[in-house]
């Protein structure tokens, strides 16, 4: 379970966010939703810890994140949340393969069992065939898969997405949204999802909407 509790981030004289509590259940695919500039981001990035809150806590069971030292945090991080973006971020002069297995090198996994964790990933989201291939030689479709499988490396507790089918056309928007709900039935991970795609939202178990740095009261 994660817990969100009076989360503040400010940059310069711009609060961002103004005191959000959240409780997230494990295996839970909640979407966050809201106008750009409502903080989802930055939320996202903080219950992610790749950002650090002004005050507050973010609990994942009975670890408070930010009591850890900046080691621990990143090894807690690399073992324990998985990261999709927009813009899926791989390194254009590494193969398909090389890119899903970079969060298991970075845990210290061996080369010999990356390589055979990333090729079963690929294989379940029918990228067998691109392995060898670079981002460039890739549709977006793929390209987008490709990052969901590096996400899904380590066997993350929970994936965290920031408008993930935002640059992808409709069949493919439709085919990674349908993805996270396989993941999800078959690995009990938790999803948190932002987005701006009100039928990836709506499909969620639960939507949060966000405005003006804090979450929406229905």
């Amino acid at each position: 379970m994660i817990k969100v509790a009076g989360i503040q981030k400010s940059y310069g004289r711009v609060e961002v966010l103004k005191g959000v509590d959240l409780t997230i259940s494990d295996g839970e695919i909640v979407s966050i939703v809201g106008a750009s500039g409502a903080g989802k981001t930055t939320l996202l990035q903080i219950i992610g810890t790749l950002d650090k809150p002004d005050a507050g806590q973010v609990m994942y069971d009975d670890v408070d994140l930010f009591k850890l030292n900046s080691r621990d945090l990143s090894t807690f991080r690399n073992r324990n949340i998985g990261f999709i973006f927009q813009f899926h971020h791989l390194l254009p002069e590494f193969t398909a393969l090389e890119n899903v297995c970079m969060p298991a090198f970075i845990a210290g996994t061996s080369r010999r069992k990356a390589e055979a964790r990333a090729k079963e990933l690929l294989e379940f989201l029918n990228l067998g065939h691109r392995q060898q291939h670079k981002p460039a030689a890739m549709s977006g479709g793929e390209q987008q898969r490709v990052a969901v499988a590096r996400a899904l490396m380590n066997e993350p507790k929970v994936v965290l997405a920031d408008e993930p089918s935002g640059n992808l056309d409709t069949e493919n928007a439709s085919e990674l949204h349908d993805l996270f709900f396989q993941l999800r039935d078959e690995f009990n991970q938790t999803f948190i999802i932002v987005t701006h795609n009100q039928t990836l939202a709506e499909a969620a178990d639960r939507v949060i909407e966000m405005k003006d740095g804090a979450l929406k009261k229905s």
